[in-house]
């Protein structure tokens, strides 16, 4: 299933990249810089996809303590703040030749950050020792409570004044049918990818669970 995805997320990929280069149109306010675009909205959508299963894995997890839950919750969260990560990256870029500024306390942009923090944290507590044989407990309840932020953080330029973009919404779209296929076609390489990887980690957390145990039972 990990190498079909890893190949079938490169193929379309390369398709994408052709859609957004030479088939979606520039821009006209924003001219050759808008096509960023192709590439932070799927990763901020997949971050945000990362943290619902984490959501969903923390209260599994909660609910029947089975370790392979806590496992998946880790995995998520690791790809949704790497995700995230980018998609606040890819976003300043944009920001810097279209707004002047690589940075402002914009709703969406202060929302997204808050975000990537928790999720920071909650893999900073995941890696270390604290909570001993509770810590899976204490992380899925993290991993419930954190993710009352990310509904914020899609809401945040819908309904409060803010210089990001809404895509989608009264306010939005407008885009031409060449835009709608380049970032359709970006949006599905990218969750190829987004599950290669989640998969991929999560078979590598149950690896290092096994092994861990085994180490333990040499003794």
């Amino acid at each position: 299933m990990i190498e079909l995805c890893a190949l079938a997320a490169a193929a379309l990929s390369i398709l994408a990249q052709w859609a957004i280069w030479f088939d979606a149109p520039v821009e006209a306010s924003m001219g050759v810089v808008q096509k960023i675009f192709y590439t932070h909205l799927p990763m901020a959508w997949w971050s945000f996809v990362s943290f619902f299963v984490v959501f969903v894995a923390s209260i599994l997890y909660l609910a029947r303590r089975r370790p392979v839950y806590a496992r998946l919750a880790g995995a998520a969260c690791e790809v949704g703040v790497l995700f995230s990560g980018l998609a606040l990256i890819t976003g300043m870029c944009w920001a810097r030749p279209i707004w002047n500024v690589w940075w402002t306390w914009d709703p969406r942009l202060t929302t997204t950050l808050v975000m990537w923090f928790i999720y920071a944290a909650y893999l900073l507590l995941r890696a270390s020792d604290v909570g001993g044989g509770r810590k899976d407990a204490v992380l899925a309840v993290l991993g419930v409570v954190a993710f009352l932020d990310v509904p914020l953080v899609f809401i945040s330029a819908r309904y409060w004044r803010s210089i990001h973009p809404a895509v989608f919404g009264p306010q939005g779209g407008g885009m031409e049918p060449e835009m709608w296929r380049a970032m359709i076609a970006n949006l599905v390489a990218m969750g190829l990818l987004w599950l290669a990887l989640l998969v991929l980690r999560t078979r590598q957390l149950g690896l290092a669970a096994t092994l861990s145990g085994l180490s333990r039972r040499a003794r």
